[in-house]
């Protein structure tokens, strides 16, 4: 049996046992981890096709351990202008082990659930606005000119955050964290779900630090956040 997954952002054909390598994980080691983005499910003749999902089938698995991949070169050189540049990068990755493939029927854990809400519980309420009465101008009273309207606040560059892009700035804004501030009270696994349930582009990016980044952003200690992310080793201490 085997199964066409989407994990990452990446899509992976899977059997039980095998081992995987795709892009880091929020999840820690040794913990189990479920994805349900199935596109495709075989077993012997017979094959499941997702449009683009199937419906209740699942994917389990088993974080073995988190690297970095091989280093890739990226050189740069515009003729005639002097212009080179040399950069090296190494992926973050997680190495996983498939333990079950579900075609149909499936449930999602309670860990699963737990990360939803508490994805939940780091959107701010919105309190409805108090509708006031408006009071009819007098005849002898003269009108008013409109008061101007308050231009909406601007949301904290969350970018300048280790690890936080344009992309995952905006679905951190469209969840209700867009200052420093409720960034540093949310907790990484929420973050995490923000992210995820935005895009599965934006799953691999390891949340870890954010909350404390975030803190000493809100406070304006810049020295000390340049220090912490100069140790940060892919958003990990």
């Amino acid at each position: 049996m085997y199964a066409i997954v989407e994990i990452a952002g990446q899509q992976f054909k899977v059997a039980k046992d095998q081992k995987v390598f795709v892009n880091r994980l929020a999840t820690e080691e040794g913990k189990k981890v479920e994805f349900d983005n199935v596109l495709l499910v075989g077993n012997g003749d017979d094959i499941t096709i997702g449009a683009p999902a199937i419906s209740g089938a699942l994917v389990g698995a088993k974080v073995v351990r988190h690297l970095k991949g091989d280093k890739v070169i990226v050189f740069k050189k515009k003729r005639r202008k002097g212009y080179r540049v040399k950069n090296g990068h190494r992926q973050a990755l997680s190495e996983i082990v498939i333990e079950s493939i579900a075609a149909s029927g499936a449930k999602k854990s309670t860990a699963s659930k737990e990360k939803a809400a508490l994805a939940k519980k780091a959107e701010p309420k919105k309190a409805a606005p108090k509708k006031e009465a408006a009071a009819k101008p007098k005849a002898t009273e003269t009108k008013k000119a409109p008061a101007k309207k308050a231009s909406p606040k601007k949301a904290d560059d969350l970018k300048k955050i280790e690890g936080v892009g344009p992309k995952a700035m905006e679905a951190m804004v469209a969840a209700g964290l867009d200052t420093f501030a409720k960034v540093a009270k949310a907790t990484p696994e929420a973050i995490a779900t923000i992210l995820s349930d935005a895009s599965s582009r934006l799953a691999h990016l390891v949340t870890d630090t954010w909350p404390e980044q975030a803190q000493l952003a809100a406070d304006g200690k810049w020295d000390e956040l340049k220090d912490l992310q100069e140790k940060l080793d892919g958003g990990r201490k």
